[in-house]
């Protein structure tokens, strides 16, 4: 059944079923009730754009991913849409997802506002000063940030994990275990998630007195060559590691074969924590977990930033900006151990 059809069996215009069903105050409310029954018996579901024309809303959320970024390869940012689509699901919004050159992400934003096409933005993997946030703040789109910029101390919405304590306390778990020679293994350290874990890493280093080794610190994309790579070149260094921080499960499992190929055994010889953001394909669960980890569920970040994004939209008017910040505890596997003698 169509809007025209539950329209004319109510006896009603369809622009007043529409605005029942949206719960627009100007209809009464045994109309609204009444449009609302009718619906269910007659299992209508309304055309999200044609509901959009109604309300002058798109029922649309945007993510603008850049083009040279390997965000929309990596199966975090898989997770986290999968997250946000259950909302979006649930409240009636679809997803818009548009792929732009990182030198031509303001004037996609710019026809983005100008055209309406969405009611609010999801803005991903947030850089060390960031010119985003400004750029949405001047075109007054409702805006949500999985992550935050530490150089902008302007009012903005975001959600994020504590990355900076969530290090800290993984890097100094290795310390207490007698280990003094701690590998780093990043994201881009240009992405702000990346830079506050180093920060993390490094306050706990220099808590307990330890050197600072800038030969065991390594940054780049979160992959399995890499993190075998980086792991491979830091057994090789003069300064050998004990163990390794490592941002991503899937980074780890390259750092977990270069352990192998150089003979040890990890959690005896190397220990290994790494970051889970508990991704759907890389379990890291058991009654003894693989990996020890700083565990935070990117699926979850999702789906809360779309519900705080959904909140903002349905407050447009000075609604005040929204913020979130999660604990990411650190879970005990079978990839650590104390240093060996």
């Amino acid at each position: 059944m169509n809007l025209k059809q539950l329209s004319d069996k109510l006896g009603l215009s369809q622009t007043t079923v529409s605005r029942a069903l949206n719960d627009y105050p100007e209809v009464n409310e045994a109309t609204r009730e009444r449009v609302k029954k009718a619906a269910r018996e007659h299992n209508y579901q309304p055309n999200i754009r044609a509901t959009g024309l109604a309300t002058g809303k798109s029922k649309t959320i945007g993510h603008v991913i850049p083009m040279n970024s390997t965000e929309v390869f990596n199966p975090i940012f898989g997770e986290f849409i999968a997250g946000a689509s259950q909302a979006y699901s649930r409240c009636g919004y679809e997803l818009s997802l548009t792929m732009a050159h990182e030198d031509a992400e303001e004037s996609i934003y710019r026809e983005i506002a100008s055209k309406g096409s969405v009611d609010g933005i999801i803005v991903h993997a947030p850089r060390v000063n960031d010119p985003r946030i400004s750029l949405l703040q001047e075109l007054q789109l409702p805006f949500v940030i999985h992550g935050r910029d530490s150089s902008n101390e302007t009012d903005y919405s975001w959600i994020d994990m504590n990355n900076r304590r969530a290090f800290f306390r993984a890097t100094k778990l290795l310390i207490d275990l007698g280990h003094k020679n701690i590998c780093l293994i990043n994201g881009r350290e240009t992405l702000n998630f990346a830079w506050r874990r180093r920060q993390g890493y490094v306050d706990a280093l220099t808590a307990d007195h330890l050197d600072i080794h800038p030969e065991l610190m390594y940054s780049g994309d979160l992959t399995e060559a890499n993190g075998y790579s980086a792991a491979a070149s830091a057994l090789a260094n003069t300064i050998k590691p004990t163990a390794f921080l490592v941002s991503s499960y899937v980074g780890a499992l390259g750092v977990r074969r270069a352990i192998h190929n150089a003979g040890l055994e990890m959690g005896s010889d190397v220990s290994v924590i790494i970051h889970d953001d508990e991704l759907s394909y890389f379990e890291n669960d058991g009654d003894i977990p693989q990996f020890t980890a700083t565990r935070s569920s990117v699926r979850d970040a999702g789906e809360r930033a779309a519900l705080m994004l959904i909140d903002l939209i349905n407050q447009p008017n000075g609604a005040a900006p929204l913020t979130k910040l999660l604990d990411a505890p650190l879970v005990l596997g079978a990839s650590t151990g104390p240093v060996k003698k």
